[in-house]
This record gives structure tokens, sequence and C-alpha cells, in this order.
């Protein structure tokens, strides 16, 4: 499989997992702002720093989950982004939540191949503790533009801040995906 077929496979597997939470809960995190949402993308990438610094979960569940996490929460706050935080999580049918979660998807995939062409699959090369690290830190720069009010000199948005941090994750689940961890310490 080549990048862009293999992003669209583990994408997929987040999409259905979303489709099926949203089933389960309906739209609740509609009443979220992009400051929670940043904090809860903070929290799946510190867990799985703690996971890969201790080498061992206490509660059973491990790396791969918290990626998939990171995704669907950085769709998540794309939404949000665009449409704004609800007061009511029923603001939006299932549908439309569905095609808002494709037409981002479909956005940071084709950001994706953008880069990949001009970076040349650099990530292939890193390991995945990096990504989770690069994960972190565009969590502190989103929490940063945050605290500015979004009124940035010279720097992206949060919401290329979260392109940046699914894109990471993908690559995380890619690698874990298809057994790529050759680079792996």
């Amino acid at each position: 499989m080549n990048t862009q077929e293999q992003f669209v496979k583990v994408m997929s597997e987040c999409r259905a997992l979303f489709v099926k939470k949203l089933h389960d809960y309906g739209a609740a995190w509609r009443i979220l702002r992009p400051s929670s949402l940043t904090d809860q993308i903070y929290i799946k990438a510190n867990r799985i720093r703690s996971l890969e610094m201790k080498g061992v979960s206490m509660v059973g569940e491990g790396i791969r989950p918290e990626f998939v996490g990171i995704v669907n929460y950085a769709i998540i706050g794309l939404i949000q982004l665009e449409k704004g935080y609800s007061e009511k999580p029923d603001d939006m049918t299932i549908d439309e939540v569905v095609e808002a979660y494709d037409r981002h998807a479909e956005e940071v995939l084709q950001l994706m191949l953008r880069k990949n062409h001009d970076y040349d699959e650099a990530w292939r090369c890193m390991r995945i503790s990096s990504y989770t690290d690069l994960i972190l830190m565009k969590v502190f720069r989103t929490k940063q533009i945050e605290l500015l009010d979004g009124e940035t000199l010279v720097s992206e948005g949060v919401d290329a801040n979260y392109m940046d941090m699914l894109n990471y994750a993908v690559f995380g689940l890619i690698k874990l995906t298809f057994g790529e961890n050759d680079t792996e310490e």
C-alpha cells in the first residue's frame, strides 16, 4: 500500500469508532470549547508519552487507542473552530456531523499529500516517539495561540496545529498498523 492508501485505511478505522460513539453519546462534544479539545489531545498525547517511557499500561489500553483519540479529537476541534461550540449538543444532525468529519478528514489528507511530496516521506524515518513529542509541542503551541486569542504575528492558527497533530497521529497509526517500527529505539 502507498501512503495515501494507508492513510485512508487508518482514517476509516478512526471514523468507524467516531460514528459508533456518535451513536452512543450523540454529539455531546458540541458543548466543548476548542481549548477543552486542546486539553483532551494533551491528555491523550501525554498518556502515550508516559506509556512509551514506562513501557507498561496499568489500565490495559495501549498507545494505539490514544492515537485514534487524537485523530478524532482533532477533527472535532476542526468542526468546533468552523461551527463554534454550542450550548446544546443536538444542534447538528448525525448526517451533518459525519459530513463535517469526512470533509475535514479529506482536507487533512490533501494537506498530508502536499507536505509528503515536499518532505519526501521523511516521517517514515522517524520514531513513533518523535510523533508523540511533536504532537505535545503542537499542543503547547496551540495553548499559546489560544492565550493570544488567535492574534499571532507570523504563526499559523489553531486549525493548522490540529491538522498537524492529526497527521502525526495517523503516521503513528500507520507504523503500528503496518509494522513499520524498524526506526523505533
